[in-house]
């Protein structure tokens, strides 16, 4: 009889360990899951920092890196309210990334519509199209591409080891051995 009150008290230490296992778990997943956010889409991985590092890295090696730096631009871009700034960065935009002497030209239709005359009259929406068709050639393209690269799934591993000590890999393994009985 006293035996099985004893294995009631593990059991029950047990479970209060796994809860607070969860609990810290869950509170750092949000960081820590990052390559999780990354894979579910293209626009969760350009909202988060590292993802943009990551990301740019990988382009770089591909030769594309221009096409996520023109997007971040427009992205900018956007947000500028100032009438005199807004033309800066648009000129920026345009001779970087647009015109014929662009040193990081993006391979978009229509910008050979686009002239210097329309920079002097900016507009926020004014590259809203080309920075779509550039969104979707990432995402039809080197996106699902960076998902299967090593350098994608290195960080994801790191993440996995990170989150998973071999110490709190056991406890739940014992829990789960305890949960079937």
């Amino acid at each position: 009889n006293g035996g099985s009150s004893d294995s009631r008290l593990s059991r029950l230490v047990i479970v209060t360990d796994i809860h607070d296992g969860d609990g810290s778990s869950s509170s750092g997943h949000q960081s820590l899951k990052s390559t999780a956010k990354w894979a579910s889409s293209l626009e969760n991985l350009l909202e988060d920092p590292e993802g943009v590092k990551r990301f740019r890295e990988f382009l770089k090696k591909e030769f594309s890196e221009e096409n996520v730096l023109f997007w971040l631009a427009c992205e900018d871009f956007k947000k500028t309210e100032d009438k005199k700034q807004m033309q800066e960065k648009a000129k920026k935009i345009y001779m970087t990334f647009l015109s014929n002497k662009a040193s990081s030209q993006v391979n978009v239709e229509g910008q050979s519509r686009l002239t210097e005359k329309i920079l002097e009259e900016p507009h926020p929406l004014m590259f809203q199209k080309l920075q779509d068709q550039i969104f979707n050639l990432m995402k039809y393209d080197s996106y699902s591409r960076f998902l299967k690269s090593d350098l994608f799934l290195k960080h994801r591993r790191t993440e996995e080891e990170e989150e998973d000590p071999p110490d709190a890999q056991t406890a739940a393994k014992r829990a789960s051995r305890i949960y079937n009985t």
